[in-house]
């Protein structure tokens, strides 16, 4: 009967004893829990900033970038617009037409064409002025007293298709036809003539006196017809 009251009381002590060590690894364990919770906001406050500060620094950049387009664009327009300043200054330069030749300004004979009898002659005007010149129209040609001979007609199918721009030293020619069937009772033999120039579509100040060929020429008025001038004779349009 005392033995089994001792074994109950050593039963009891020790499920005491149990219960004891229980409470304890209780605490212990929730230190560590209260720790933890303590080190978590932590955490979340230190990953809740880093978007901060990547959003903060990303407004900085795209103004940086901006930055530089705006300057690559303004750069651009500079360049841009000094080209077109360029090519308008060229084009401008590039279109400005040489001034019309004067009389002052070109060297112009005569030479009877190589048929019998003579009913044409070849004009040349040779560029003597030691600058570009544009020679305008035809030969204002008068066979006898400029002031009261009548002018040569032109032969309209012998209009070059471009204006006829003669370099120093550069000529031009002009066909005319003096008769018709050789001699004739109106031909009147004339030792040398006038030649005036066109400005543009108006008659120039002044002319050149040009020297017949030798033996003179024998010329019907009504019948003188002239081409304009041109580079280089042509077949058809300078025969008349």
């Amino acid at each position: 009967m005392r033995t089994k009251r001792t074994h109950t009381v050593l039963a009891v002590a020790a499920a005491v004893l149990s219960l004891g060590l229980t409470a304890c690894g209780g605490d212990e364990g929730g230190t560590r829990d209260e720790g933890a919770a303590h080190t978590s906001p932590s955490e979340t406050s230190s990953s809740s900033s880093a978007p901060s500060s990547s959003s903060s620094s990303s407004p900085s950049s795209s103004s940086s970038s901006s930055s530089s387009s705006s300057s690559a664009s303004a750069s651009g327009a500079s360049a841009s617009g000094g080209a077109a300043k360029n090519a308008k200054n060229a084009a401008s330069s590039g279109s400005r037409a040489p001034a019309s030749c004067t009389y002052k300004d070109v060297r112009i004979t005569a030479a009877k064409a190589d048929e019998t009898p003579t009913e044409h002659v070849v004009l040349t005007a040779t560029n003597t002025s030691g600058r570009v010149c544009r020679l305008d129209g035809y030969p204002l040609i008068a066979f006898g007293e400029i002031q009261t001979a009548k002018d040569v007609p032109a032969v309209a199918k012998s209009r070059p298709a471009a204006p006829v721009v003669l370099e120093p030293g550069a000529p031009a020619y002009a066909n005319v036809r003096i008769a018709l069937g050789g001699a004739h009772e109106d031909n009147k033999v004339v030792t040398s003539f006038h030649v005036n120039l066109f400005t543009g579509s108006a008659a120039a100040e002044g002319s050149v006196v040009v020297k017949a060929p030798a033996g003179g020429l024998a010329v019907d008025e009504a019948a003188a017809r002239t081409g304009y001038w041109t580079p280089e004779l042509r077949n058809g349009a300078d025969e008349f």
